[in-house]
């Protein structure tokens, strides 16, 4: 018998009554406000041609490794969740069978923020009430296999149902981004950005630098022989990003936050050497910290927000590498340093107001220790929310309680979320406005902050912050 899906209205609330009746009353005013996704990775071809969803396994299952990864961890194969192959090899190829065999699995994301995403996406969206299991698995992929053929589940019309505001994708310098022209072409009203991502012609060791780094002199139609010619083209290639994808940021997916500020000769006699491909993973870092430096010199410059999101041992499982490419769930935490690694940009930049950086990590004991005390004194620096494997009811509530005695709420940006999954978009900003009001709630009923404040702090989480921040 079929056991039924509801979602608590108190869910994430303290326990405590009256603590929960706090966090009650400061959410409910925030609840319906709109929803800045200013860090996401959506895929702009979406909103482009505005097609149906294929289907729900591949909407919700095949491209998602907050889902993938976990059955992967559980022994299922990822073939037969039609993960595709780099080599074009078969997989598994009939959606209802990769629904089903996630459906079959589904009691291992119990406690886990994805379930709390996915509930909301079943109930919400799709209006299911009882809960995805094995004996139910059919009903789901029916009920929302009929959903997704019809005009209201379209993205554009599920941007309007989700109340959204702007939303983010991210390319890279090589991008053409015709699909960004499309949607402007097109007349729509929807805000889609893009951000800029450059390391694929700014780190060394990312697949295929060299090949990137002729196409980067291509398209920005500058000479990246010379240092010189290099940088003219991130910034040719940043103002068309402004202008074709209306982009008010950059994004730096580096392994750590080092960075340099290297006299100009040296840093011309390194970028021979990178361009040459002769360098030591030394040099290779120095060169990316050099460009972290350059890239803050830009910002002030054009006034795009720049952000860093380091500490990550990209891809650690070669065999999944090998077999189905990069971002298959394998990317795993590493600690991290910044008081030292930031200090060249710092020394150079870190008192200048016109700079807004965004620090992201996924090492959590860095909050208290370092990022905290750096965004509580630095006017250019900013903290961003609890990214990735944090961004959760825990890992929220950690942020909290770690950063805001020394960095205060306003050094932080709020909340935006960094996801692939368009459809769970509000269900992550909705965990985060939960928190922060139950978080709130715990300050007022300690008597360590006043109602009204509360309630100015909560709109300011849920949307104020991250919308001045990005200069949105």
């Amino acid at each position: 018998m079929s056991r039924p899906l509801a979602l608590h209205p108190d869910r994430l609330f303290p326990a405590d009554p009256a603590t929960r009746a706090i966090a009650r009353d400061l959410y409910e005013p925030i609840r319906g406000l709109p929803i800045l996704s200013p860090h996401g990775h959506t895929d702009p071809a979406w909103f482009a041609t505005d097609a149906p969803f294929a289907d729900p396994s591949s909407l919700l299952i095949v491209p998602d490794h907050y889902v993938f990864r976990m059955l992967y961890s559980q022994g299922v194969p990822l073939e037969a969740l039609g993960v595709p192959t780099e080599d074009g090899s078969p997989v598994e190829g009939d959606p209802r069978r990769i629904w089903r065999s996630f459906a079959a699995h589904y009691h291992l994301f119990r406690g886990t923020p994805s379930r709390l995403w996915l509930d909301w996406v079943f109930a919400e969206v799709f209006g299911i009430d009882v809960r995805l299991e094995a004996d139910t698995a059919d009903l789901y992929y029916e009920t929302i296999d009929a959903a997704l053929k019809r005009p209201e589940f379209r993205p554009r019309a599920l941007y309007d149902r989700f109340n959204i505001e702007a939303i983010a994708t991210t390319e890279t310098p090589l991008d053409p981004l015709d699909h960004h022209r499309a949607i402007r072409a097109s007349g729509w009203h929807g805000r889609v950005l893009t951000a800029y991502r450059p390391d694929a012609v700014v780190d060394p060791d990312h697949p295929g630098f060299a090949a990137n780094l002729a196409r980067f002199g291509e398209v920005s139609g500058e000479d990246v022989s010379t240092y010189a010619g290099y940088l003219r083209a991130h910034e040719r290639r940043r103002a068309f990003f402004r202008e074709v994808g209306g982009a008010t940021s950059t994004d730096h997916g580096h392994p750590s936050v080092f960075t340099a500020d290297l006299p100009r000769a040296d840093a011309e006699a390194l970028y021979a050497k990178v361009r040459a491909g002769r360098v030591s993973p030394q040099e290779a870092e120095l060169f990316r910290g050099q460009m972290l430096t350059e890239m803050a010199r830009m910002s002030i410059d054009d006034g795009m927000v720049m952000q860093i999101h380091p500490g990550v041992a990209r891809n650690h499982n070669p065999a999944v590498l090998a077999r189905f490419g990069r971002d298959k769930g394998a990317d795993m935490p590493i600690a991290g340093e910044f008081v030292h690694a930031l200090k060249p940009l710092l020394d150079r930049f870190g008192n200048e107001s016109r700079l807004t950086l965004i620090l992201f990590t996924l090492d959590e004991d860095s909050y208290s220790r370092e990022l905290a005390p750096l965004a509580g004194h630095y006017p250019a620096l900013r903290l961003g929310p609890p990214w990735w494997f944090h961004d959760s009811p825990e890992g929220m509530r950690r942020f909290r309680e770690r950063v805001t005695e020394t960095a205060g709420f306003y050094n932080t940006v709020g909340f935006n979320d960094d996801t692939r999954a368009f459809l769970s978009i509000p269900a992550r900003h909705d965990v985060a406005r939960r928190i922060d009001c139950a978080w709130l709630a715990r300050l007022v009923s300690e008597h360590r902050m006043e109602m009204d404040e509360a309630h100015e702090i909560a709109r300011a989480l849920a949307y104020d912050l991250a919308k001045a921040a990005y200069r949105l």
